[in-house]
């Protein structure tokens, strides 16, 4: 079987519109045709299986969902970042920061659950200038929280209850660190908190 060149998810100034048609459709036709290798998966299925344990509702994983799981998680981050390269891309830039991400965040209400790890307010791009001459001060303000903080919206507010939408009391704050260590691929012992 031959590999074919992989050709970028966003072409240079393609619509918003035009690229999710297109995206959703290489992913549909991508899963069909994959033949995955588990040995090696893209992110770490123990991390992922970790993350699953923390609901104090889950007894058992079956084998599979942890693999279930590593594909909608690079799907999810391959959607995120074509979006914020089309927003990058068209203030002619080639280089992502985190006001793209905001801001492609901000134009899709299906990303509304990230409201309280990315800031959703007006964020200016690097190198855009303003009138009292701040460009790109303001991102520098919006630093990842520090690994003890927790995030004011979080604070006793506990998780997410994925039946009813709606946060619930629980060790929600634990399982939103083991994300955040998923991504960043820290460990629990190197943010001084205990599982």
């Amino acid at each position: 079987m031959s590999a074919q060149p992989q050709q970028p998810f966003v072409q240079s100034g393609e619509p918003l519109n035009v690229f999710l048609r297109k995206f959703w459709q290489r992913q549909v036709d991508a899963a069909e045709q994959e033949t995955p290798d588990y040995r090696h998966p893209p992110l770490p299925l123990a991390r992922i299986k970790k993350v699953m344990k923390s609901d104090p509702d889950v007894k058992m994983i079956a084998a599979d969902a942890p693999i279930l799981f590593c594909k909608a998680c690079e799907i999810f981050i391959s959607e995120i970042t074509a979006r914020a390269f089309i927003i990058a891309d068209s203030n002619k830039r080639r280089t992502l920061s985190r006001a793209d991400i905001a801001k492609a965040l901000s134009k899709a209400d299906q990303f509304d659950f990230l409201i309280d790890i990315v800031p959703r307010d007006d964020l200016p791009f690097p190198g855009a200038s303003s009138s009292n001459g701040t460009a790109g001060k303001k991102n520098a303000n919006i630093a990842a929280p520090k690994s003890n903080q927790t995030p004011p919206a979080l604070e006793g507010s506990g998780g997410l209850d994925l039946e009813n939408g709606e946060g619930s009391t629980g060790n929600g704050n634990e399982t939103i660190e083991q994300l955040e260590s998923l991504l960043s691929g820290g460990t629990p012992s190197e943010r001084g908190s205990h599982s």
